[in-house]
C-alpha cells in the first residue's frame, strides 16, 4: 500500500527529492518564497517533532516560529494524512486545560530499505520511521558483473520485504555502490555491472512504489548524522566489496556536481603498483582496502595479520589526508567488518592521517568506528524520510 497523496504533497515530495544535492542543508530552517512556504512549514513542523517528540500545539509554534493557526492547520491536515496523532494529554502542572500532545506516528508507515554494498549478498528491512528494523531479508549477490542478474535480485528481495509488511508503506530507499545521480540513475558501478543504469524509474515501474536512490557511503553518512549524532564536518568511509565514503560538511551532504564526491574506491594509493582493481588500474585503494583482499591476505598469512591491517590503515590515510585539509573535517567514521576495522588499523591510519596534515591544526581529529547497527538500510530510511516528508 502506498501513502495517499494530495497534488500539493506530489509537489512537495519531487522538491525534497532532490534534498541532498550539492547546496541543499539538510535541517535548513531559512525562507522560502511564498509558493512553496506550505510544503516548506509542513517539512518544519515534522522535522521539530521528529527530533523533539511527543509536544503540544503551542509548544511546536514556539519552537518553529509559526502562528497558532498555522500549527493548527497543519496539524490538522497531518493527522489526516496519519503522518501525526495526538498521544493524550500532559500532565497537569498548573491551572486551565491540560495540553494534548501530538507526535509523528513512528509506528503508522513502514519503510523498505535495501543495501546493496555487501560482498556476498543484498540486505534488505521492512522499518519504522526511526529506522527501528521491523523484520530483516537477505539475498545472494550474483556472481560476476551481470548487471541484468544484479537488478533481479535487488528486485526480488523487494518484493519479498513489501509482501511482509503490515504498515501503508512511505518508500523504498535504495543504497547502491557506485555513481547514482540525483535521478536515481547509478552512472556507473562496476561492481554491480551497471552504467547508466535507470535503477530508481525501474524500481518504482516494477512495484508501484515511491524509490529513492542514493549510493551506499552516501546513505551511511546520513544514518550517522540522523541517528548516530555526529558532527556537521565528518567524511564515513564504507568497507566492503569496495570502498566509497560519503561526506556532511556543514549540516550538508556533499555530492558534488557530478555526484562523485566521496568515490575515493578508486584513487591510487602510493607509487609501488599494488593490487590489480576492477576498473582497470593498479594500485587503486579499494583493490588494496576491500574485505576480501583483507580477510584473504589474513588467511593466508595469519602471522602477519598485524601488518597487512597497517599497511591498509596508512594508505587509506593517505587517500584521505588531503581531504581532510580540504575541507577541514573533525571527524572520520568507519563502517564495515571490526575485525578488520579494529585498534591496529585505526592506529596505523590515525599516526598516517596526522604525520600527513598541518601540524598543530588537525592534531584533534578522530579516527572511530560507527556504533550504528544495519547503517545502509538506516541510511535508506533518511533518504525516503526526506524525499516524502522532508525530514532528516
Amino acid at each position: 500500500m502506498a501513502l495517499s497523496e494530495s497534488h500539493e504533497s506530489a509537489q512537495q515530495r519531487a522538491r525534497f527529492a532532490e534534498a541532498f544535492g550539492p547546496s541543499r542543508a539538510l535541517r535548513s530552517r531559512a525562507k522560502v518564497l511564498p509558493e512553496y512556504a506550505r510544503a516548506h512549514n509542513r517539512s518544519l513542523v515534522l522535522q521539530t517533532l521528529y527530533h523533539a517528540g511527543r509536544v503540544s500545539r503551542a509548544d511546536l509554534a514556539r519552537e518553529t516560529g509559526l502562528t497558532r493557526v498555522t500549527i493548527s492547520d497543519l496539524v490538522a491536515e497531518l493527522i489526516a494524512d496519519q503522518i501525526v496523532r495526538e498521544y493524550g494529554v500532559r500532565e497537569a502542572s498548573g491551572p486551565g486545560k491540560p495540553a494534548t500532545l501530538i507526535d509523528i506516528d513512528r509506528t503508522g508507515h513502514q519503510i523498505i530499505g535495501i543495501d546493496m554494498s555487501g560482498s556476498a549478498r543484498f540486505d534488505g528491512a521492512v522499518m519504522d520511521l526511526d529506522g527501528n528494523v521491523v523484520t530483516r531479508d537477505a539475498i545472494n549477490r550474483p556472481l560476476g558483473q551481470d548487471g541484468d542478474a544484479t537488478f533481479a535480485a535487488m528486485l526480488e528481495l523487494a518484493r519479498r520485504l513489501v509482501s511482509v509488511s503490515d504498515k501503508p508503506i512511505l518508500g523504498v530507499g535504495i543504497g547502491s555502490q557506485g555513481v547514482v545521480n540525483a535521478d536515481g540513475v547509478v552512472v556507473s558501478s562496476p561492481n554491480l555491472g551497471w552504467q547508466g543504469f535507470h535503477l530508481r524509474s525501474r524500481t518504482r515501474d516494477e512495484l508501484d512504489l515511491p524509490v529513492i536512490v542514493g549510493n551506499d557511503a552516501n546513505a551511511a553518512a546520513l544514518a550517522e548524522y540522523t541517528f548516530g549524532g555526529a558532527r556537521s564536518d565528518f567524511m564515513l568511509i564504507k568497507v566492503g566489496r569496495g570502498v566509497g565514503a560519503g561526506l556532511i560538511t556543514g549540516g550538508q551532504s556533499l555530492t558534488g556536481s557530478r555526484f562523485a564526491a566521496g568515490e575515493i574506491g578508486h584513487v591510487v594509493v602510493g607509487t609501488d603498483g599494488g593490487p590489480k582493481c576492477v576498473c582497470g588500474k593498479n594500485g587503486c585503494l579499494e583493490a588494496w582496502l576491500n574485505v576480501g583482499r583483507l580477510s584473504a591476505a589474513i588467511t593466508q598469512h595469519p602471522d602477519a595479520r598485524e601488518t597487512i591491517l597497517r599497511d591498509a590503515g596508512a594508505r587509506m590515510a593517505i587517500a584521505i589526508a588531503p581531504i581532510v585539509a580540504a575541507l577541514d573535517l573533525s571527524d572520520i567514521v568507519l563502517s564495515g567488518p571490526p575485525e578488520l576495522l579494529d585498534d591496529v588499523f585505526v592506529g596505523s591510519a590515525v599516526e598516517t592521517l596526522h604525520a600527513r596534515t598541518m601540524d598543530g591544526v588537525f592534531g584533534d581529529i578522530s579516527i572511530r568506528r560507527t556504533e550504528q547497527p544495519a547503517i545502509v538500510l538506516r541510511g535508506a530510511a533518511v533518504m525516503v524520510l526526506a524525499a516524502q516528508l522532508g525530514i532528516s
